[in-house]
């Protein structure tokens, strides 16, 4: 197995991945029966020497609902009916599992709004009460209703 790159400061060692094959369930015919094509590949996260401590540590947080008791990341693929392809998946996946967890996100910075943006939101209000007040009854209607109710 070759090694995977993550991105430019992390690459698994191909000796580090355990790759496996098993037959693929669901309907297929022969091919399904006969063929092993679904993939499975096995990477022990917490025992890696491709990461550095934080990096590790960050993974372990992000991904701890998806590592065994081992502290492994199990990722499988029996999408398509070429080994190869569901390999390549496989890889894929585990790649953007590990992006998408090493990212940190920028800090929101608290803002206000400004003061046309507040103004324009009033504005805003305002118009749409006036929309609703003219769905009612006209005044004068509700004004002779009231007085010719009886007490």
């Amino acid at each position: 197995m070759e090694a995977l790159r993550v991105n430019n400061s992390i690459l698994i060692p191909g000796s580090e991945l355990s790759v496996s094959a098993a037959r693929s369930g669901g309907p297929g015919g022969q091919n399904v029966n006969k063929v092993n094509t679904k993939v499975v590949v096995r990477w022990h996260m917490t025992g890696s020497r491709a990461l550095s401590e934080p990096q590790r540590d960050r993974l372990f947080h992000r991904l701890s609902n998806k590592l065994t008791i081992n502290g492994e990341i199990v990722i499988s693929c029996e999408e398509t009916r070429s080994q190869e392809r569901n390999l390549a998946i496989c890889l894929d996946k585990l790649r953007a599992m590990i992006i998408e967890a090493l990212h940190i996100p920028k800090r929101r910075r608290a803002t206000k709004p400004s003061a046309g943006a507040r103004e324009r939101r009033i504005q805003s209000k305002a118009k749409r009460g006036q929309t609703k007040k003219m769905r009612g009854r006209p005044a004068s209607h509700r004004a002779a209703r009231r007085r010719s109710r009886p007490h």
